[in-house]
């Protein structure tokens, strides 16, 4: 019996192995085909099962697909899908298991980032760990408080890297070629400084960047140890004193490594008072060229140091105030703003440090910085020969004052191994010692996350995207970020970062933008900071098709905005706070004119279909008067806004909506100026919006873009490109050489080139101003067509086409037809405005404008214009002062027009006048790229006196 029953548990045992042996190929076939025909949304390559763990007594099953499964982005929907579809393949009794897929270190459902989950991850999560004290910079002047917005946290962010000194080239070289008219270091400065920062400023943040953000090259700095001019006033209670801690002093105009400028002087520093500009410090610098000038101030921290110190910043539009909390970012440069100033020294362009606070404590005063300026570091007794905006933040760092171990940690042998090092090292120096990043010795300034913004290398043959890559790291110092928080956060920020931009791009462009995959790897740039940290690698700077759209402005712009969504999103997150996100910019402009010299702004606020917090609450206004600045702008409640001018001055206008969430980026700037003597009103009308990449070429053997035939038209300027492409053979695709696909010239390395500045009736009416007789207004071409106004009370309209490149719409063709019939007069200018025109705009040339297409003066020298007595030019190349105007028009007149200026050599017809029933003065080139004031009010007072002659 007993034998019995060993062989019949042995035969059981051996059925059962069997079964199990046989249920375990069959689970691991079916795990094996599933993975080996995943597919999904993101380009994460070929899948695969790499193993599994499957436990019978305790019904457990583990699984472990390869690496690339976790490149993915996962959503509560996605996981529960993976799980259903998984356990329906299985065979039972597996089907019944407990199942855990494994990914990236965690269990799939670990992965769905917080912001998705009805059951928050507490390890990802800040919890009472929040910062309260005041904000590093605030910009007090400021009414609108984006108390949904950002306000009150800081952000680190970066444009990838710059110029480098190579010690084996003995020479400052690109850490990236130049491709497609231009190359990494300068690409992403153009999304960077000129979109993703102003708009999380503008949500109410203080943005810190490693890099140099100003583009002017002129730098003036002032300080108590000398350089410009710097005073003191001192009160009974305010004495200015001299510390005993170290501050900055500029002994040098170049600087060798491991030479920091705030060891080399002093600081000053005062008692505060509650009542206001008791005791102040002046700095007043002697300004070398009128521009825009980034204002930086720098202090120490001191014991009794107070959080709320006043600086004020005089500027051609007024003057701007700032709170800045000395107990943090001591010993570096501080950014308050950018700030138009005029040349010279003067009453109304300086920095003011009050000691009013309603804190008792000191204020510090030390140097004032004006501009970016130009690259001041010795490599082997060279420097760039840049501007400090081109160079890697190794170099900024040293200039801001940073410890050598910061910038260089190789002690001055590799720079390029520095500047890889120095933006993860520069965010834990100036956030050690906040709440944040507790563990490192810093500036205490409290960042809530790093951004490193990139493109990548890699390339298709056909017209396919690349897209997007989000990098992040969670493999070090336990997993865990300097707050004690799971490192999984940077996963979280990526992951929104990318199917945002995924989503904005499919919004506005109906492009399906790729991504591309979510990396866990080791990366200075998101190991090393203490907070969370991603590296956005946005496009491909190797392939043409992104490069299509990331020379755009406008898609820029997208990314831009998705970026700062972004962000505020996951900070939100992180806090367990509501968000609103801040509105579009306001559409359909006008300036319309009423009695007793007064004038009514108008606009529409723009509907973000995407973001429904997005609807602005009010409006602000800014007023520039004459060649001025722009003031500190007021608060509107509606739509609308009336001033009173004073006859003789031009005003200019611009408008941005606000919320709850942040402020807008601007509307274009419309002008309105009232003659003192007026004998009637002339109507600009500003049809010139367009913003567009370069001229480009895809055919079967070439592909690259033309700066020359048409660099495109950047928003108000670029620094992007270096230079014009030289390569455009499709078989050398790949090539990361002067001999590759893309390959382009360094001619423009450090020229900003100008765009549309969106401030030509500004332009235009000057020179009305100059004439003297007539008032104006001004009014965009989209509100002209929705006002419906009456146009017969205007003596003139002047539309402005500017470098549109695309006809007349035919709502305008029809008003201004009537208004023509009706005995009006019409100043139009720009190119393109019959070369480039469709039969029905062409119709409208001949027989309104009275002009016929001459042909396009773009192959011959079109700069130089004659007529009335005068001499001029407008730019065929590339500039920093205006647009270019490549391709002018010639216009050949009809019926009793004539011509009134010509194109020298060869006396090409550039301009017509027609005196019918109406009258129509067309010029076939751009008048606001006319050079020179004088010549300008020339020939807007030959106009108009066309316009009244009988």
């Amino acid at each position: 019996m007993r034998k019995l029953y060993i062989f019949l548990l042995f035969t059981i045992t051996s059925i059962l192995g069997v079964y199990s042996q046989s249920l375990e190929n069959n689970i691991e076939n079916k795990l094996k085909e599933y993975f080996a025909g995943y597919v999904t949304n993101a380009n994460i390559g070929k899948c695969k099962l790499s193993s599994y763990d499957i436990n019978h007594d305790k019904r457990t099953l583990r699984i472990y697909p390869n690496e690339n499964f976790g490149y993915q982005s996962f959503t509560p929907e996605k996981v529960e899908t993976i799980y259903s579809t998984i356990k329906s393949l299985l065979p039972g009794p597996a089907n019944y298991y407990e199942i855990t897929v494994v990914a990236d270190g965690k269990p799939i459902e670990d992965l769905v980032p917080n912001i998705f989950l009805r059951r928050r991850d507490k390890t990802r999560e800040l919890g009472k760990l929040e910062y309260k004290g005041k904000q590093w910079v605030k910009n007090i002047s400021n009414e609108v408080y984006p108390t949904k917005g950002l306000n009150g946290r800081h952000i680190a962010i970066w444009q990838s890297h710059g110029k480098y000194f190579d010690a084996n080239q003995n020479r400052w070289i690109w850490q990236r070629p130049n491709l497609f008219a231009t190359n990494e270091d300068m690409f992403t400065q153009s999304f960077v400084t000129q979109y993703i920062i102003p708009m999380i400023e503008n949500a109410g943040a203080t943005v810190f960047t490693p890099r140099e953000r100003d583009w002017q090259r002129n730098e003036v700095i002032v300080d108590n140890d000398g350089g410009g001019t710097y005073l003191e006033t001192s009160s009974k209670k305010g004495k200015w004193m001299t510390h005993i801690q170290k501050g900055f002093a500029q002994k040098y105009q170049k600087y060798l490594d491991n030479h920091n400028p705030f060891e080399d002087g002093t600081i000053r520093f005062t008692a505060t008072e509650k009542k206001a500009e008791k005791a102040f410090a002046q700095w007043i610098p002697n300004i070398p060229e009128s521009g825009e000038y980034a204002v930086y101030v720098t202090y120490q921290s001191l014991p009794e140091s107070i959080d709320d110190a006043k600086y004020m910043v005089f500027h051609k539009g007024g003057v701007t105030e700032f709170h800045v909390n000395q107990q943090m970012g001591e010993g570096t440069w501080v950014y308050l703003g950018t700030f138009a100033f005029d040349k010279g020294s003067n009453d109304y362009g300086m920095v003011v440090l009050s000691n009013q606070s309603k804190s008792k404590g000191v204020v510090c005063a030390d140097a004032v910085r004006f501009g970016g300026g130009m690259g001041n570091i010795v490599r082997r007794g060279k420097t760039s020969g840049l501007p400090r905006y081109l160079e890697g933040a190794r170099y900024s760092a040293q200039w801001y004052g940073m410890p050598y171990n910061v910038y260089s940690p190789s002690k001055g042998e590799d720079d390029y191994k520095d500047d890889i090092n120095v933006r993860g090292n520069a965010t834990n120096y100036i956030s050690g010692k906040s709440i944040y990043n507790p563990i490192y010795s810093g500036l205490a300034v409290p960042l809530d996350l790093s951004l490193g913004l990139h493109s990548d290398a890699g390339y298709s043959r056909g017209d396919s995207l690349i897209g997007s890559l989000g990098i992040y790291t969670t493999d070090t110092n336990k997993k865990l970020l300097n707050s004690g928080i799971s490192r999984y956060v940077s996963r979280d920020f990526a992951d929104l970062m990318l199917n945002g931009i995924k989503r904005d791009i499919l919004s506005q462009f109906n492009i399906n933008w790729k991504v591309r995959s979510l990396w866990n790897r080791n990366y200075s740039e998101t190991r090393v900071p203490g907070i969370p940290s991603m590296i956005l690698e946005l496009l491909s700077h190797q392939n043409f098709a992104d490069m299509q759209l990331g020379h755009d402005p406008r898609f820029k712009f997208t990314v831009g905005r998705s970026v700062y969504k972004s962000i505020l999103k996951y900070i939100s997150s992180m806090h367990n706070e509501d968000y609103i996100v801040q509105p579009l910019p306001v559409t359909e402009f006008m300036i319309t004119e009423d009695k007793k010299n007064r004038f009514t702004l108008s606009w529409r606020e723009t509907i973000d279909k995407d973001e429904p917090t997005a609807k602005p609450i009010a409006y602000k206004v800014y007023t520039r008067v004459g060649y001025g600045g722009f003031d500190n702008g007021v608060l509107v409640e509606g739509n609308k806004y009336t001033f009173k001018a004073e006859p003789g001055l031009t005003y200019s206008f611009k408008v941005t909506a606000v919320n709850k969430g942040g402020e807008s980026f601007p509307s274009e700037i419309l002008s309105a100026y009232k003659a003192r003597k007026s004998l009637g009103t002339i109507l600009i009308v500003n049809g010139f919006d367009r913003l567009s990449g370069p001229a480009f070429t895809n055919d079967s053997v070439s592909q690259g873009f033309d700066l020359s035939e048409d660099a495109g038209m950047p928003y108000i300027r670029t620094s992007s490109f270096c230079g014009n492409q030289i390569i455009n053979d499709k078989s050398k695709i790949g090539i990361e050489d002067s001999k590759g696909l893309g390959y382009s010239g360094n001619e423009l390395e450090g020229v900003i080139v100008a765009g549309n500045t969106f401030d030509y009736p500004f332009v235009h009416g000057k020179a009305i101003q100059r004439d003297g007789r007539y008032s104006y207004v001004s009014c965009s071409s989209a509100a002209l067509v929705k006002s419906g106004q009456n146009l017969d009370k205007y003596f003139a309209i002047d539309y402005i086409y500017g470098a549109q490149k695309s006809p007349l719409s035919r709502d305008i063709q029809a008003l201004l037809t009537i208004y023509c019939n009706r005995g009006g007069n019409l100043l139009i200018s720009g190119t393109d405005i019959v070369s480039g025109a469709d039969n029905y705009s062409a119709n409208f040339n001949k027989e309104i404008l009275k002009c016929d297409n001459g042909g396009s003066m773009h192959t011959i020298n079109s700069g130089n214009i004659s007529g009335i007595g005068l001499n001029f030019t407008i730019p065929v190349t590339l500039n920093e002062k205006v647009y270019c105007a490549e391709a002018s028009d010639c216009v050949m007149p009809l019926s009793t027009a004539f011509s009134t200026f010509v194109y020298t050599p060869g006396n090409y017809s550039a301009a017509t006048a027609y005196k019918g029933d109406y009258r129509t003065f067309v010029l076939g080139f751009p008048f606001e790229c006319v050079d020179g004031e004088n010549n300008r009010a020339a020939i807007m007072s030959a106009a108009i006196n066309f316009f009244m002659s009988k």
